[in-house]
C-alpha cells in the first residue's frame, strides 16, 4: 500500500491514525489536518472502500475539508474525520462502535467526533461510552445539538437560495427555479422539501431508487435515475451525496447555471475548479454551504447554547457566500480557489 505521506491529499496533516481491534472488528482511521484554531473536529462515517487506500485518501481530504469549513464558520475548532471501514457482512456492531470510542480516546482530545455517512445519532451512544470527545448525541425536541443533518440542510437550503439570487438578478424567490437534488437522505430530502415549500421544480435522483420515488411522490417532484441527475437541465445542480462527482467528464456534461449542495468534496480535483469556472458555472464551495453540521455539533458540544443561536450562525452562510462570489468575480479566481485562500489564511498556512 502507498505510505500517507505520498498521497496527493496528505497536506501536512498533524496526525494520520491507524486502528485495527480483531476483537471488536474494527479497522478505522483517525485523521488529524489541523488544531491551529481548536481540537480537530469532524463526523465519522462507516463505509466499504474498494481499497485501503482509498479510506485513507478519503480521511485525508475530509480532515482537510473540516480544517476550512470550521475555520471559515467562525468555530474554535480544526480539522479531524474518522473513517470506520465497513467489514465484509456489512453489519456495524456496537462492539464496533465502542471500539472506535477507544480510538478517540487514545489522542487525547486531539479529535472530537459526530456523525457523518452511515452513523446515526444512536451510534453515537456507544461511542460515547468510551470517550467524552463525542457530540451529535440524541437530544429531546428543540434542544441544542444531535442529529447535524437537518441543520446542514438548512444551512445548504440557505446557500441554494443565495445561489438562485447570484444568477438571477437578486432575487432569492425560488417559485419556477428548477433545482436538480443527487442524494435524498437526511441533508438532500430536507432540502428538497424547503425548496418544494418555496415552490420550486424538481428533480430528484438517489441511490436508493425507493427512496427517490417516495420522496416524488410526497413533493410532486420527477424523478430520475441517479446516472441521470449530473445531465438534466435545471437551473441549479445541488450534490448531496457522496464526493468527487465533479470532474472533467461530468462538468462538460453539466446544463446548470450553479452547482450548489451538501456533499463534500465534489471537485474530484484541484482543477476542477477552473473547468466550472470557465463554463461560467457558479459553485458553491461545500465545506462553506454545508457548514450548518458542525456548527450544530461544534457549539453543542462547546455549550451551554440555544437552538436558536444555532440556527442564527447558520443564517450566516448565505453571506459568507456572497464574499467568496464576488472576491472571486473582482479577482477572476474561481469561488473555491478563494475560499481556499480565506481559509488556509485562517488556519495559519496562508
Amino acid at each position: 500500500m502507498t505510505s500517507p505521506w505520498s498521497l496527493p491529499d496528505f497536506d501536512d496533516h498533524e496526525g494520520v491514525h491507524l486502528f485495527h481491534d480483531r476483537a471488536a472488528g474494527l479497522r478505522a482511521i483517525i485523521a488529524i489536518h489541523s488544531t491551529h484554531l481548536g481540537p480537530g473536529a469532524g463526523g465519522v462515517r462507516f463505509w466499504r472502500y474498494a481499497r485501503d487506500e482509498d479510506a485513507i485518501t478519503d480521511a485525508l481530504r475530509l480532515s482537510r475539508g473540516m480544517s476550512y469549513k470550521n475555520a471559515m464558520a467562525g468555530l474554535p475548532m480544526g480539522g479531524g474525520k474518522g473513517v470506520i471501514l465497513a467489514p465484509a457482512d456489512g453489519v456495524k456492531t456496537p462492539d464496533l462502535l465502542r471500539a472506535f470510542g477507544d480510538a478517540i480516546a487514545s489522542v487525547g482530545g486531539r479529535y472530537v467526533t459526530a456523525e457523518d455517512v452511515g452513523i446515526a445519532e444512536a451510534d453515537m451512544l456507544h461511542i460515547a461510552e468510551r470517550t467524552p470527545y463525542v457530540s451529535g448525541l440524541p437530544v429531546a425536541d428543540g434542544e441544542a445539538g444531535g442529529d447535524p443533518g437537518p441543520v446542514t440542510a438548512q444551512g445548504v437550503y440557505l446557500g441554494i437560495r443565495a445561489a438562485a439570487g447570484r444568477i438571477g438578478g437578486g432575487s432569492e424567490d425560488m417559485v419556477g427555479v428548477r433545482v436538480a437534488i443527487q442524494g435524498v437522505g437526511s441533508v438532500g430530502g430536507g432540502v428538497a422539501r424547503r425548496l418544494a415549500a418555496d415552490g420550486a421544480i424538481l428533480t430528484l435522483a438517489d441511490v436508493n431508487t425507493a427512496r427517490a420515488a417516495a420522496l416524488g411522490r410526497e413533493l410532486g417532484a420527477t424523478v430520475v435515475d441517479a446516472r441521470e441527475i449530473l445531465t438534466v437541465e435545471a437551473d441549479i445542480l445541488s450534490p448531496n451525496a457522496l464526493g468527487a462527482i465533479l470532474n472533467e467528464g461530468s462538468i462538460g456534461a453539466l446544463r446548470v447555471r450553479a452547482v450548489a449542495g451538501g456533499a463534500n468534496n465534489q471537485l474530484a480535483t484541484p482543477g476542477d475548479a477552473a473547468r466550472l469556472h470557465d463554463r461560467g458555472i457558479l459553485y458553491a464551495p461545500d465545506y462553506v454551504i454545508n457548514a450548518g453540521g458542525i456548527i450544530n455539533v461544534a457549539l453543542a458540544y462547546l455549550g451551554p447554547i440555544t437552538r436558536e443561536a444555532i440556527l442564527g450562525r447558520v443564517a450566516e452562510i448565505p453571506g459568507r457566500l456572497r464574499t467568496i462570489w464576488t472576491d472571486s468575480a473582482e479577482s477572476g479566481l474561481p469561488p473555491s480557489v478563494v475560499a481556499d485562500c480565506i481559509a488556509q489564511g485562517l488556519i495559519g498556512r496562508g
